[in-house]
């Protein structure tokens, strides 16, 4: 019986910076920030910059649909044709919604569970939102540590406050590299309560 490959997981806060790179070796742009899609917990795209220090906002932004893939050093697209005008990944008003940073998290049961300070993603065939980064209450019994908390399948980032099966507070994790077993057992958990 083999293995399965760990989770890459990353902190989306690790993605700005990042250089999008062609696969002909092109350094093209900088990734600036993250938009998240309203609904499904996936990545629809990213906005950039130019590369350097002092950078400028660029008026193209990339589509989850350009991109080759993620690793923990660049963010790789076939060339720039793949780039598309900024306004047409996400208008302002819906990016501006799907940011959940400082946003409470609480259980269906009314639990609150602290602030959220990062959000997960797992590069795969898709960038995935798996989890929160956050800033723990007193309800998880690490008050004012941060602590990695798994999400369901499919989840909405938006609104005040993010909601999470009571069950996700027994699958909590203190370190990112063993959060992708975390969050595999959570989720195969709610498999099985579902069936």
């Amino acid at each position: 019986m083999t293995t399965p490959a760990p989770m890459l997981l990353l902190r989306a806060s690790e993605l700005a910076g990042r250089p999008v790179v062609t696969l002909g070796g092109e350094l093209v742009a900088e990734v600036k920030d993250i938009i998240f899609e309203r609904t499904g917990g996936r990545i629809a795209g990213f906005t950039l910059r130019n590369p350097g220090l002092f950078s400028r906002s660029r008026k193209d932004s990339l589509p989850w649909s350009g991109v080759h893939g993620v690793g923990r050093d660049a963010v790789m697209v076939s060339d720039e044709t793949v780039l598309i005008a900024a306004k047409e990944l996400a208008p302002r008003k819906q990016a501006h919604n799907a940011d959940v940073l400082e946003d409470r998290v609480l259980t269906d049961n009314g639990q609150d569970l602290g602030r959220v300070v990062d959000v997960v993603l797992h590069s795969g065939t898709s960038l995935d939102v798996v989890g929160y980064e956050v800033q723990a209450s007193e309800a998880l019994g690490t008050a004012g540590r941060r602590v990695f908390i798994p999400l369901p399948d499919t989840v909405a980032v938006s609104g005040e406050n993010l909601i999470v099966p009571a069950t996700a507070t027994e699958f909590v994790s203190e370190d990112l590299a063993g959060f992708g077993a975390a969050v595999g057992a959570f989720r195969a958990r709610l498999r099985e309560g579902a069936s």
